[in-house]
């Protein structure tokens, strides 16, 4: 056997996305917020079914995977594989729009169901040493819990170093799987569970056809070039004698060169027609500034050109 890295965003897509396979992210789900007794998920339908990008480097057809349980409750699933400016609150804003918009103007607020929100980071982002976090919101003195309807949890791979041998609940089989499926050549004995059964036999190579297998490595390919633009951006921003600038301001992020030194790459990026979804990952700023500093940088051009 030989598995796909889960990370992969076609990989990530095609195991938890497969509607014809719910028995997958139904496992996952329950594991991951500690679902039982009448509060497990028995059925779900997923929102947005995986579909394969039309052309060779398209984006998948999809950013995460949504789903609805029978009870009407909302479950978004996010594999972020790099930490960007702006995450938390992108992550609060838009599992609080997918909460509201369950109604329309007018209708009755008893109407709405539970959305969580849960995100899978190959990044460390919170203090604490758990690779599993649970957010709700609390009464900061009784800690009462009566606003239940929007909760978050986190898995933060970084953090999880469990050996094969060592993996007891079904959680941790799930972030394992997740974190080292691709260096793995047998489905670990100790799997019992059919949703992670199934997982692991999605993530098989040879379950997969041909079509599935180029835009697999399409997207696998699309990281490596960002990663090898970011470089070479960087290289050419030094020639410019902008070193230190854009060393202090790429890794310390508050020193008096990042500014300039993120011009500087964004307009190399844009330069090398560089997505501005990849530019926004690159220099971890929001995508509504790159595309502002992007207008910016095409005005200031066409005045030099007109001058």
């Amino acid at each position: 056997m030989k598995f796909v890295d889960v990370k992969n965003d076609i990989a990530f897509r095609k195991i938890f996305g497969n509607e014809n396979k719910t028995t997958i992210i139904i496992s996952f789900l329950n594991a991951v917020l500690k679902l039982e007794g009448d509060k497990r998920i028995d059925e779900v339908s997923i929102v947005n079914p995986y579909l394969l990008p039309r052309v060779a480097g398209e984006k998948a057809s999809i950013i995460d995977v949504r789903a609805k349980d029978k009870k009407g409750r909302q479950f978004i699933v996010e594999m972020q594989v790099a930490d960007v400016d702006g995450f938390d609150k992108r992550v609060q804003y838009y599992t609080c729009r997918d909460y509201s918009m369950q109604i329309d103007r007018g209708e009755q607020y008893p109407l709405l169901r539970p959305t969580y929100f849960v995100g899978i980071l190959d990044f460390n982002f919170f203090k604490s040493p758990g690779y599993l976090s649970h957010h709700i919101i609390l009464d900061e003195e009784t800690y009462e819990h009566k606003l239940t309807d929007v909760q978050f949890a986190f898995i933060e791979l970084k953090k999880f170093n469990k050996e094969v041998h060592e993996l007891k609940t079904l959680i941790e089989k799930w972030v394992f799987f997740i974190q080292n499926a691709e260096n793995l050549d047998v489905i670990p004995d100790h799997v019992d569970d059919e949703g992670l059964k199934e997982a692991y036999y999605d993530a098989d190579k040879h379950n997969w056809d041909k079509e599935e297998l180029i835009a697999y490595d399409n997207a696998a390919i699309a990281e490596q070039d960002a990663r090898g633009r970011m470089t070479l951006a960087i290289k050419r921003a030094k020639k410019q004698g902008m070193e230190q600038g854009m060393e202090k301001g790429m890794e310390k992020g508050m020193e008096q060169g990042m500014e300039k030194s993120k011009i500087e790459v964004i307009a190399r990026c844009w330069e090398e027609s560089m997505p501005i979804e990849i530019i926004s990952r690159i220099v971890n700023l929001p995508i509504p500034q790159v595309a502002k500093t992007i207008e910016q940088i095409k005005s200031e051009t066409l005045n030099k050109e007109g001058s």
